[in-house]
């Protein structure tokens, strides 16, 4: 017998297991907005020092990796810069790097600022750990973006295949074959101290003489560069998440033990230890001598 045209009955098991699967997507659809604002809290200030980072590694890098590569003539059949263009792009991706991070993280992109902020700033150290790690993923994914793009010229600069310090140097800091191990130890010391100093003093709530703070990145762009034309006899890391980041990919891209043996691990005494105790110093000093709201040396503030 054919049950067309006949009334079904209601299966209202069905309708109340529908009705409960429609509240919780509901519900899910609902709470969706609020745990993506939970999530953005708590990673957007670390995601803002690694794109930071990033974006100084990719300017600097490139600019390192257009000037050296196109020294062969398979590259380019003209030079493309010299050392000053090198220095221009470091100055203009930390120029760039701050100001895409500084509204949101403070701007570090740099774990030795973290540290001295930490200490002399009252930074929550709780962050610091976080701080550090993207801003050192940062460098190694800006290095892996240049490597990326110019892997053929680095391959027709060395040779197929071919990996040695003369295309490292782009990426990581080697100090000049000149050098002794104290001048590059205090070269990189006092590029720091004297980066550290300055960013407290442009800074400083009672300097009158500080920069908007939509043009703190300009101010930084004058002080890197000056420091690059100076004191450049290092490769100017000054920072370790720049040198340690593109270094730890330039090992996973196969250029060697070299990267970490070379002038007895300068990888780790020159571009982190240097840099971080150049910082230290270079906040102790302008804290003990010019900065007079409350510190650390100045528990309760004053005149």
């Amino acid at each position: 017998m054919s049950d067309y045209g006949t009334k079904k009955p209601r299966d209202t098991s069905s309708e109340m297991a529908q009705t409960v699967m429609s509240s919780d997507t509901e519900a899910h659809i609902i709470n969706a907005p609020s745990a993506y604002r939970t999530f953005l809290g708590a990673i957007r200030e670390p995601m803002a020092e690694f794109f930071g980072v990033a974006l100084l590694v990719i300017f600097g890098a490139g600019a390192g990796a257009s000037v050296v590569t196109a020294g062969n003539q398979g590259v380019s059949s003209s030079p493309k810069g010299d050392f000053l263009s090198i220095n221009f792009g470091w100055a203009v991706g930390l120029a760039i790097g701050v100001w895409v991070s500084a509204g949101i993280s403070g701007g570090h992109i740099n774990p030795a600022i973290t540290l001295a902020m930490a200490t002399w700033r009252k930074f929550p150290w709780y962050k610091v750990p976080g701080f550090i790690i993207a801003q050192f993923l940062g460098g190694l994914v800006g290095a892996g973006l240049i490597y990326g793009l110019y892997f053929r010229a680095i391959d027709i600069f060395e040779g197929p295949g071919v990996r040695t310090l003369a295309t490292a140097g782009i990426f990581a800091t080697f100090p000049m074959s000149y050098m002794t191990s104290v001048a590059a130890f205090f070269t990189e010391f006092l590029a720091t101290a004297i980066l550290c100093f300055t960013i407290l003093a442009l800074t400083d709530k009672r300097n009158t003489a500080k920069p908007a703070p939509g043009l703190l990145p300009m101010a930084l762009f004058v002080l890197f560069l000056g420091i690059g034309v100076s004191l450049g006899t290092t490769g100017w890391a000054l920072n370790p998440a720049r040198d340690f980041g593109p270094r730890v990919f330039l090992a996973m891209a196969g250029y060697g033990k070299a990267l970490f043996t070379t002038r007895s691990q300068y990888w780790l005494w020159g571009p982190i230890i240097a840099p971080i105790l150049g910082a230290q110093s270079g906040a102790f000093l302008y804290d003990v001598f010019l900065y007079t709201e409350q510190g650390v040396l100045n528990p309760t503030g004053g005149q």
